[in-house]
């Protein structure tokens, strides 16, 4: 049935990866709309980012968000002649867009809790020098500062001097005598001081002072160019209140922190000073101050923090203690760097690319390891294994082949989201890219590698995969990026979340979309290689993690391969088999366990014991013409759903001579397919064992397999993989090359009727059940094994 070749030997490794190589590559051109549904998956987001992007830049920068403009000079007939645009003739929102040469100057405020979150006495606060909580209901709660240090006596001067006993203003100079005042705001804080939101919202100012009288509101009129409105300044008591150290003034601090949105629990407190070891000689202060509002400014955690009024007042109180109460360091104002007309600028990409991305890469995670336990599923895996394909070239092939494809996938989406302009690719360094997704499409190809082990079901594989892919996008954008931007949150518990890939990968987009962002808003660069020594960057933990990982887990996946890979699978130790001795030449004496048996097996029928005593014979010799002895084979399923033990193969004692077509007959579950199964590596035996040209097959399977021949039970072929591709892909592995290739090829279709009528150029899936048995026997003898099992 197939052409002989009497000098064939076993395959070289580079014949063998050769061989898998022009069958995977076959095999890909076969799933061609697979692969453009694939690669569609990224290119849908990137043509979803530019519409949308669009959309928002016509909303953004439509009249009404540009600078102001309004007509100065008009004709005779009404027509305008000369229009002026800048900040004075603005609203709020156009605003920003505006060039601002001079910036105006606005006095430094303190940031004042609202009237309902001053710090009041509760169940949490029993300090006694704490107001009562009655206050809150008629809006009279004092502003309390803490004050501690080494010396109080001193710390009560110095807070005694920082309040004004009154609220003064000069209308000639309003903004200038209001920074003689300590004014204070409870509005949220913003990135830029070009337009105090204190002085454009609706909210008072505060003027805090040591004693409040019964009248103690007044207004005063900012006229500004970008503002021009009647604010309200209230009065508000300042009160400070010591505490005997650091720990203390910590404790209260955080037990009135903003919890959420739990309001009845704030606290707040204006600010803390400590004052050290300072006296008369020597200053020295460290100053508390609310950063939780520095997340409020239209979701930037850049906000401009209202500290610098704090360091002057306790600065201006050191001084007036040194050189008494007519000296004075007048903090006049806080001003912004001057700056061009801008556009309003955000990229959706940098802004939300973090989690779709994340899904993008991580698409290909199910589709590498739906494949790898296909092949498992399938046992195409152990059958190459059984036609001489060595677990050298196998990983080697097939771990190249899923990084061209991982590779080529993530350059159609680089390029393509670079060519319609997504800045989340163009102002990031490419090389930085190239490194971050080369080595985690590496670890992601190695995670798959290793997962597929724990899997044999190609559907359940599949729903994991993609639980892992959508499941990882959700938590990393809504739990671990939380983490990242939460300072407070400790770094090696981020290092310990990165440790799980997935989160590497968000991490790393993040920190790009990150960069891309700031880059495109302020018209700078993305991330750069020396951006990486910045500590705020994540970028270089996120490469090393990844590095370090892809080298174990690809370690780890091998040798979890090498022990599952097929029923029989090898010892966990199998890496110390290099230390053994060699094969050898002459079978082992009968062992004692088989010696033992003989007292059972009396009973057997005369030609049973005949066998038995024949292979123990042959046992003994030196060596043997036999090629197939089985020596005392059992295999016991064990207990199971309170079943006993199953035997299937009860010690089967068998020698077959060369040459032999041997065959067996038996009712279901007599133990046929059980002694195939033992006898061509897909199960271990329970006990005893069989020697293949006097290698055993508990430890020496993968040599055997190269001079053997199957024809399983079961039909083990690839659906999209015609006839003639499956013996030119097996005819490989059994070292056939050249026109000696393509005649045993056709000898073999034509020796099983699959040559004629275009079947043999016919898809495997298409093939009827007969047909695919037929192929089945085709593929078992090309290469003329020089031993085989076919057996259905």
């Amino acid at each position: 049935m197939a052409d002989h070749h009497p000098t064939l030997g076993p395959s070289s490794f580079w014949a063998q990866a050769n061989a898998l190589l022009r069958k995977n590559l076959t095999f890909q051109k076969r799933n061609m709309w697979t692969n453009i549904r694939l690669i569609s998956f990224p290119l849908f987001f990137c043509i979803l980012f530019v519409l949308l992007q669009k959309l928002v830049d016509s909303q953004l920068n439509n009249a009404d968000n540009r600078c102001g403009c309004a007509c100065v000079e008009v004709s005779g007939n009404g027509q305008c002649q000369r229009r002026e645009c800048g900040l004075q003739y603005s609203t709020m929102d156009q605003a920003s867009s505006c060039p601002i040469p001079n910036p105006p100057g606005w006095p430094a405020l303190l940031q004042i809790p609202g009237p309902n979150y001053r710090a009041v006495r509760t169940d949490l606060f029993m300090s006694a020098d704490l107001p009562n909580e009655s206050c809150r209901s008629t809006g009279s709660c004092p502003a309390t500062t803490f004050f501690t240090g080494n010396n109080q006596s001193l710390g009560e001067i110095l807070t005694g001097s920082m309040f004004s006993t009154s609220f003064n203003t000069n209308s000639s100079d309003l903004l200038g005598s209001l920074a003689t005042n300590v004014l204070g705001t409870e509005t949220y804080p913003e990135g830029y001081n070009y337009i105090d939101p204190a002085f454009a919202s609706a909210l008072p100012i505060y003027n805090v002072q040591s004693q409040c009288s019964s009248n103690s509101t007044s207004s005063v009129l900012i006229n500004q160019p970008s503002i021009t409105r009647e604010i309200e300044i209230r009065c508000v008591q300042g009160l400070y209140l010591w505490r005997n150290s650091s720990s203390e003034v910590n404790a209260e601090l955080y037990k009135g922190y903003r919890k959420g949105n739990l309001e009845e629990k704030i606290n707040e407190f204006v600010a803390a000073y400590d004052f050290l070891n300072s006296d008369g000689n020597n200053f020295n202060v460290s100053v508390w101050y609310n950063s939780t509002y520095s997340n409020y400014s239209a979701g930037s955690p850049m906000s401009l923090l209202r500290i610098p009024r704090s360091v002057n007042l306790a600065s201006n109180a050191y001084l007036q203690f040194l050189r008494g109460p007519g000296t004075k360091m007048l903090l006049e104002f806080v001003k912004e760097m001057p700056k061009p007309e801008t556009e309003l600028r955000i990229d959706l990409s940098s802004l939300l690319g973090t989690l779709f991305f994340t899904w993008v890469v991580l698409q290909l995670f199910p589709v590498v390891l739906t494949s790898l336990v296909y092949e498992k599923q399938q046992k195409l895996r152990v059958m190459m294994k059984m036609h001489g394909l060595g677990d050298g070239p196998y990983w080697m092939i097939t771990y190249a082949y899923f990084l061209v494809i991982s590779l080529l996938y993530m350059l159609c989406f680089v390029i393509f989201g670079s060519l319609i302009g997504l800045k989340f690719f163009t102002l990031n360094d490419y090389s930085i890219q190239f490194v971050f997704y080369f080595i985690y499409i590496n670890l992601q190809i190695s995670m798959a590698f290793l997962v597929a082990a724990m899997f044999s079901n190609v559907k359940t594989a599949s729903v994991i995969g993609y639980i892992v892919v959508f499941g990882t996008g959700l938590l990393g954008g809504f739990l671990f990026q939380s983490f990242i931007e939460d300072e407070s949150f400790p770094r090696g518990w981020i290092i310990t979340m990165e440790l799980y890939p997935g989160f590497s990968l968000y991490r790393g987009l993040y920190e790009f979309g990150q960069y891309s962002f700031r880059g495109n808003y302020m018209g700078t660069d993305g991330m750069r290689w020396g951006d990486l020594s910045d500590s705020t960057n994540g970028m270089r933990e996120v490469l090393i993690i990844t590095f370090i990982e892809w080298l174990v887990v690809l370690f780890v996946a091998y040798y979890v391969d090498q022990v599952s890979s097929s029923g029989a699978g090898k010892s966990p130790l199998f890496f110390l088999q290099n230390f053994r001795r060699k094969p050898p030449s002459s079978f082992r004496r009968p062992s004692l366990q088989r010696l033992g048996s003989k007292v059972f097996v009396q009973m057997d029928k005369p030609d049973v014991n005949q066998e038995r005593e024949k292979v123990e014979q042959l046992l003994l010799e030196p060596s043997t013409s036999h090629p197939i002895i089985c020596d005392n084979l059992k295999k016991i399923y064990p207990a199971r759903d309170g079943n006993p033990e199953k035997f299937a193969v009860r010690g089967l004692s068998l020698a077959l001579p060369r040459g032999e077509c041997f065959g067996m007959l038996g009712p279901n579950g007599a133990g046929k397919t059980s002694l195939i199964n033992m006898m061509i590596g897909l199960t271990k035996p329970t006990s005893g064992t069989a020697y293949v040209q006097g290698l055993d097959i508990r430890t020496y399977m993968d040599t055997i397999y190269t001079s053997m021949g199957v024809c399983p039970q079961h039909d083990l072929l690839w659906e999209t993989l015609t006839g003639r591709e499956h013996l030119l892909f097996y005819g490989r592995l059994k070292n056939l090359r050249g026109s000696a290739l393509n005649q045993a090829v056709e000898e073999s279709l034509k020796s099983v009727n699959l040559f004629h009528g275009g079947v043999a150029d016919k898809q495997a899936g298409k093939y009827s059940g007969g047909m695919k048995r037929r192929l089945s026997v085709a593929i078992s003898l090309i290469g003329d094994p020089k031993q085989g099992c076919l057996y259905g």
